[in-house]
């Protein structure tokens, strides 16, 4: 069954296209049609493009695998932070910083240097320094937090990216796409879905819209996490048993008190040949 209907995304606006003479006639297999000079979106099809994309995310989470979401625009900023968090995914909701994804070892540096800067104030090494000094480590530290804050459990390359916007988030999209790594996106009747891995044609623009799909690609995140936990607890128990049986089956020593029966002795061959000879 599917994870959302058509009668949900026509409530949240997710019909709703760009004016038709801001399309992209690539976008055309997506679009209903035309009224009051603005294009609507095929919902079906959206409804179809999101179970897809869902799919593909609750594998990575089932894997233990990282998606980074991407979204700086202001009505999409708080939605995407909230519910990137609730299912511990990594996201980038201030400026995109250039080369997060091809330079990604100078990223980590500035989140260690962040990290560094927490050290300090924790272990009283912050305490030591000047007032001036203070005062820059907190600005850098601010400045760190915000715009790596909420990629600092990010420790290797994600294996997807969701983008909203991808005309505003180009930047992030090119990155992906040289690395090879997967982008599924929110995608309006005036982009072109192209660089697009995973299309999910929809409105960009409204918050209702936006905070649906989030909904429910998120569930799908936490339906994968849950199994990977369900999976990891049936390891373990099944590991459990193992270790158990294999201590029933080990032969048990003899105890210091135990009296172990000794073969009989056998008389030596010298002491059999010589009663021979005597006889």
């Amino acid at each position: 069954m599917p994870r959302t209907n058509f009668q949900d995304l026509l409530d949240a606006g997710v019909h709703f296209g760009h004016l038709k003479r801001k399309w992209n006639p690539k976008m055309a297999p997506y679009i209903f049609m035309e009224k009051n000079g603005i294009h609507i979106i095929d919902l079906h099809k959206t409804v179809i493009k999101i179970e897809e994309a869902a799919n593909v995310m609750k594998q990575l989470a089932k894997a233990g695998r990282k998606i980074l979401f991407v979204a700086t625009k202001k009505q999409a900023k708080e939605i995407v932070a909230e519910k990137a968090l609730s299912v511990n995914m990594p996201y980038v909701t201030e400026r995109w910083p250039g080369g997060m994804l091809t330079n990604f070892p100078t990223i980590r540096k500035a989140v260690k240097k962040m990290n560094t800067i927490d050290k300090m104030m924790v272990d009283g090494t912050f305490e030591t320094l000047a007032k001036r000094e203070k005062l820059q480590v907190t600005r850098q530290r601010a400045k760190l937090e915000k715009n790596l804050g909420s990629i600092a459990d990010l420790n290797r390359l994600p294996s997807a990216i969701f983008v909203i916007d991808i005309q505003k988030e180009m930047n992030a999209v090119k990155e992906a796409n040289r690395l090879n790594i997967p982008v599924i996106a929110m995608v309006d009747t005036c982009c072109d879905p192209g660089p697009i891995d995973y299309v999910i044609p929809a409105n960009d623009d409204a918050a209702k819209s936006i905070a649906l799909i989030m909904d429910v690609l998120c569930q799908s995140i936490s339906e994968g996490l849950t199994e990977r936990k369900f999976e990891k607890e049936k390891e373990a128990a099944s590991s459990d048993n193992k270790d158990a049986d294999a201590k029933k089956t080990r032969p048990r020593k003899a105890k210091a008190d135990e009296t172990v029966e000794q073969p009989a002795e056998v008389a030596p061959v010298e002491a059999a040949e010589e009663t021979k000879d005597q006889e």
